[in-house]
């Protein structure tokens, strides 16, 4: 019987697990995994009692990146084919990146091209020591297009721009160095550094850790004028009339926890 190619699983305490199950193929992704992954994050948008999602991988590899099968396929593609192939990785990674709710890469093994995309699309990356990192395009003829507004946004412009031409390969310690990734662990203590990760992000509102994401989508790389002044006026006024932020400040005054944490 063939594993499924994509697992979801929904914990009691409210995270999404997203994993890759192509083993076999170091987890690579073709245009149906793209559309998997595409439905679950839709599914789980709808799901009320998911708090956090962790995208996570089996195998040696975390990903990759685009399977080579795919893409021989798309070069024999019409122009127009293959720019609406090309837009599902793309929307899939804004859909990611413009999530609701957290996102967290549990980054295991390494991360090549599209696959090193996904990590910088979440929120959130926590990677093992093992990991490696390749922006591997050039050497095939490509560029990393559709995964660059997130990998440069993850980077900074000045390692993109390098990483991008070389294709070198980096180790975890120098994606750490330069943003990619948030924390490197050894390998056995991946999911307690995810697990930690959780929790704190368990103890926020629902509603404000979406503003608050959205928030840094809408303040980063702007002038501090008066339109970013009165717009950061405006979400904190509304976040304070709402019934989660009435909640929170009325919870910190009582010495009481707020009645999203879940207390058993």
């Amino acid at each position: 019987m063939t594993e499924e190619p994509l697992l979801l699983d929904i914990s009691a305490a409210g995270v999404a697990r997203i994993t890759l199950n192509r083993p076999e193929v170091h987890n690579a992704f073709d245009d149906h995994q793209i559309r998997r992954l595409a439905e679950a994050f839709v599914r789980l948008d709808g799901e009320d009692s998911v708090r956090a999602v962790v995208l996570a991988a089996n195998g040696k590899s975390f990903s990759a990146g685009a399977d080579l099968n795919w893409m021989k396929r798309t070069a024999a593609y019409s122009d127009q084919e293959n720019r609406d192939d090309a837009h599902g990785l793309a929307s899939l990674l804004a859909m990611i990146r413009g999530f609701a709710k957290p996102t967290v890469a549990r980054v295991q093994g390494s991360a090549y091209g599209g696959g090193l995309g996904l990590v910088a699309a979440c929120d959130i990356a926590i990677a093992a020591e093992e990991a490696k990192f390749m922006l591997s395009e050039v050497r095939l003829g490509l560029v990393p297009a559709v995964i660059s507004p997130h990998v440069v946004a993850a980077m900074g412009e000045r390692s993109a721009r390098r990483y991008f031409i070389t294709a070198e390969r980096f180790d975890a310690a120098e994606a750490r160095r330069i943003g990619l990734v948030h924390e490197v662990v050894a390998q056995d203590a991946l999911d307690d550094a995810i697990e930690a990760i959780l929790s704190h992000l368990a103890k926020g509102g629902p509603g404000a850790v979406a503003a608050a994401k959205d928030l840094v989508d809408a303040v980063a790389n702007r002038p501090i004028d008066d339109e970013v002044v009165a717009d950061t006026a405006r979400r904190i006024a509304e976040l304070r009339a709402s019934a989660e932020g009435r909640e929170g400040i009325a919870a910190f005054l009582e010495k009481r926890s707020p009645n999203w944490v879940r207390t058993s």
